[in-house]
């Protein structure tokens, strides 16, 4: 009998967990969640391995029904989460009986929620991972109303801890810590990165962000050198802060291509990339060099 039935996914929901790490020299990318950090307290709060597959919510609005009872965990972006209509908390342990229904509201902040079932979400491999790629098409297709799961066998103790804190407000600039990447040569003035606030754009999803400068602003975009020529396409890591010609800062996120021969100019540390994970349109954003 399957466990969970998806009455609604809202606007976008996928399977996800740790990725595909170890097959990008087969043009494979590691996909996985997109906030590994969520994630990964999601699963923790179940009793789960770090590694098990949960159910990632874009902007909020999925709702789903226990064919049996579970033991469910939601962490993420600032959401209302509600069992039978009645609020349960966010990156809270809580027990789902039989015939309930879990709803996640529509953020008030970020954009990604993570559903952690006790035992995991058992859906088949690809190379090794459960994880959609929304990039590739490889693993399982998003998520539709009507679809039933299932959920693996309850292997690990009880966790220890039940309850997580929850970021109430968040900041007003999200601070990005951010390395130098290997093409940073290939600017201008790398330093314009780091100064002053970029906003981000519509154009963002799971493949990266997209970061413009305010209206008003007047701090410059990012300039190639003349003198440097054209790069060969590269492949980078999770973070990675690639800019193309029109010198408009893109983040990389898990399910990020090559490069295409535009420089990766930062990188952004593990912190950051699972705050940037939950960027929203009209967030700002500052870089700080790590």
């Amino acid at each position: 009998m399957s466990a969970i039935e998806v009455i609604s996914p809202g606007p976008f929901a996928t399977i996800q967990d740790l990725g595909r790490p170890g097959l990008a020299h087969l043009g494979v990318p590691r996909s996985g969640a997109a906030d590994l950090v969520s994630m990964t307290l999601a699963n923790r709060l179940v009793g789960n391995r770090e590694s098990a597959a949960v159910i990632e919510a874009t902007l909020g609005g999925i709702r789903i029904r226990a064919m049996r009872g579970l033991v469910i965990a939601v962490t993420g972006a600032g959401a209302q989460v509600r069992v039978d209509d009645v609020p349960v908390g966010l990156g809270t342990t809580v027990t789902v009986a039989a015939g309930s229904e879990l709803a996640v509201s529509a953020p008030t902040w970020g954009c990604r929620n993570y559903v952690a079932v006790r035992g995991g979400i058992d859906v088949g491999e690809v190379l090794g991972s459960r994880s959609t790629d929304t990039l590739s098409g490889l693993g399982p297709p998003p998520l539709s109303a009507g679809d039933l799961l299932e959920v693996g066998a309850e292997t690990g103790p009880w966790p220890a801890v039940t309850h997580a804190p929850v970021e109430a407000t968040p900041p007003t600039v999200v601070e990005l810590d951010a390395s130098a990447g290997p093409r940073s040569g290939h600017l201008h003035r790398v330093g314009d990165l780091m100064v002053g606030e970029w906003e981000v754009s519509a154009d963002a999803d799971r493949v990266g962000v997209r970061l413009v400068r305010p209206d008003g602003s007047d701090h410059p975009l990012l300039h190639h050198r003349a003198d440097v020529g054209e790069l060969a396409s590269e492949g980078v890591a999770h973070g990675a802060v690639q800019v193309p010609p029109n010198g408009q800062p893109v983040l990389f996120l898990a399910d990020h291509p090559v490069t295409g021969g535009y420089p990766v100019v930062a990188v952004l540390t593990a912190g950051a990339l699972a705050r940037a994970a939950q960027l929203v349109a009209g967030n700002r954003v500052r870089f700080r060099s790590r």
